[in-house]
């Protein structure tokens, strides 16, 4: 079984189909920069043309299903966070208009949540029971919950409070750069934050992700958690694969009611 994924980020919009029994692309992956106004409608304008590429390769045929992962809150198909994109998403239906604009089924679900399934599924967490924690962490920190294979949707856990302040306002890839944190002195922050997730989750596994997992050879060394620490396997491709999976997923359930 084959879908669309779409992985709609701060700086690039990007989209392949997805081979649902290995989590392999089975297209090219698409890429297209994320505008400066990026509102729901216009990031939907760069999906359009990410699919459009799509279907010129003869890759994105018109029965395929769609998932997006985007970087908010979904509740129903509806966004309902706005905490690192335009004000505008607050409230904007951006499932029925993706559906709308690409003329087929999308399920759209936050981003981290769509990395955190590949991930299980396929990298650096499968075939780990119990509770696994992805944190994706880069202009904010995100985050997919998984227990026993079941994501809880929508954790937001970098929105918990570090010293008075959203975690992620310090200790994103973003914030490091901002504060100018050496790695040292930021994985030693980090843990500060890895320890409140741990005393409210008590992960069996946590995995880094985000543009910083790239660098972990950096500063593992000085991470310091209960549970083990993995950089997550998929990298750019989690994303796509992951919200290529929600789809089907969501898609067979609404069969079976």
């Amino acid at each position: 079984m084959r879908a669309l994924g779409i992985d709609i980020g701060g700086t690039g919009i990007k989209g392949a189909v997805v081979e649902l029994e290995s989590g392999a692309l089975v297209s090219e992956r698409v890429r297209e920069r994320t505008p400066l106004s990026a509102t729901p409608e216009a990031a939907a304008d760069v999906v359009v043309r990410v699919c459009e590429r799509l279907v010129e390769g003869g890759w994105l045929t018109p029965d395929l299903p769609a998932g997006a992962g985007v970087p908010v809150v979904v509740k129903g198909g509806v966004s309902m966070t706005a905490a690192n994109v335009d004000a505008s998403w607050i409230g904007a239906p951006i499932e029925a208009l993706l559906r709308e604009r690409l003329g087929r089924p999308v399920v759209a679900l936050n981003d981290a949540d769509a990395a955190g399934l590949a991930e299980v599924a396929f990298g650096a967490g499968k075939g780990n029971t119990g509770v696994v924690l992805l944190l994706t962490i880069g202009t904010g920190i995100g985050s997919a919950l998984i227990v026993d294979g079941r994501l809880v949707p929508n954790t937001e856990l970098g929105h918990l409070q570090l010293h008075g302040r959203d975690a992620e306002t310090l200790v994103s890839g973003a914030a490091r750069e901002r504060r100018r944190r050496g790695w040292k002195r930021w994985a030693r922050e980090f843990n500060a934050y890895l320890a409140l997730v741990e005393s409210y989750f008590w992960p069996d596994l946590l995995i880094l992700g985000g543009g910083v997992s790239k660098e972990i050879a950096r500063y593992e060394r000085y991470l310091r958690a209960r549970a083990p620490i993995v950089p997550a396997a998929m990298l750019n491709t989690s994303g796509i694969v992951g919200a290529a999976m929600a789809a089907v997923a969501v898609l067979e359930f609404s069969k079976t009611e």
